[in-house]
């Protein structure tokens, strides 16, 4: 494909058509009411195409890049996963007054027993030099009536493929908070009739932090593990900013004695 910008006649036509708009600006302090309002529905329409070229560049040339899979993964770990709300545009960036079993995109639902919602979620563009992740999520709690308030990560079906008890499942958090909250990560395994959970307290005196899942000291039944998904719960959290940089989730055998 030929670049635009490399294009000698384009590049002729740019430059008239910016200094075209240039005059149009000019033109507008003194134009009468029914010229204005015609340059005005002009400029409308421009300004609609310029900011979906602007949202399309600022995706694509922002680091990190969307799509983008890299994950730190320990050694021998044979699952890495991140959440498509890190990883990709939702298209449903954002929402307000959120009921509980609200889905954000097609793997994460809030919960929530609030009477009145004062709870919003939008998605967010990660620039920071250190992150991996994309995208991230930030939630603004407001007066919260509730006893909890929660999310829920529905994971692939490969997480659970083949998983036995000498698995160890990592959890690896970046998260920002306007005040100290206390966040508990419940990783919860479906196996025939049974769920086996393993909680784990997050410290939330870190913004980087990482905690692990041991299978070992569950009841798990190898033969019957049908899926997997992970809660966060936070405790706590009226009059709060919650942002989630990242989440990734990998999973390695243990070393064998």
């Amino acid at each position: 494909m030929v670049s635009f910008l490399g294009n000698p006649i384009d590049k002729i036509a740019m430059k008239r058509n910016l200094s075209r708009w240039g005059k149009l600006v000019q033109d507008a302090k003194t134009a009468d009411p029914a010229t204005l309002r015609g340059l005005r529905t002009q400029a409308q329409k421009l300004r609609s195409r310029v900011d979906q070229l602007m949202f399309i560049a600022d995706s694509r040339l922002t680091l990190p890049l969307i799509g983008s899979s890299a994950i730190q993964k320990p050694l021998f770990c044979d699952w890495a996963y991140r959440p498509e709300l890190w990883t990709g545009p939702l298209p449903v960036p954002g929402k307000a007054a959120i009921a509980t079993q609200e889905r954000i995109g097609r793997e994460v639902a809030v919960y929530h027993d609030c009477a009145i919602s004062e709870l919003t979620a939008r998605q967010i563009r990660n620039t920071r030099e250190e992150d991996l992740a994309p995208f991230g999520l930030r939630m603004d709690v407001f007066q919260f009536d509730g006893s909890f308030l929660s999310l829920a990560i529905d994971l692939p079906t490969e997480a659970a493929t083949g998983l036995r008890k000498k698995h160890l499942i990592k959890l690896d958090v970046i998260v920002e908070l306007e005040k100290p909250l206390e966040i508990f990560a419940r990783l919860n395994v479906k196996h025939g009739p049974n769920t086996e959970q393993i909680v784990r307290e997050l410290p939330w005196q870190e913004e980087d932090f990482s905690v692990e899942f041991d299978m070992t000291y569950t009841k798990l039944n190898e033969k019957r593990v049908e899926r997997m998904w992970l809660d966060l719960i936070f405790e706590g959290p009226e009059m709060n900013q919650i942002t989630l940089r990242d989440l990734t989730m990998t999973r390695r055998p243990r070393a064998e004695i």
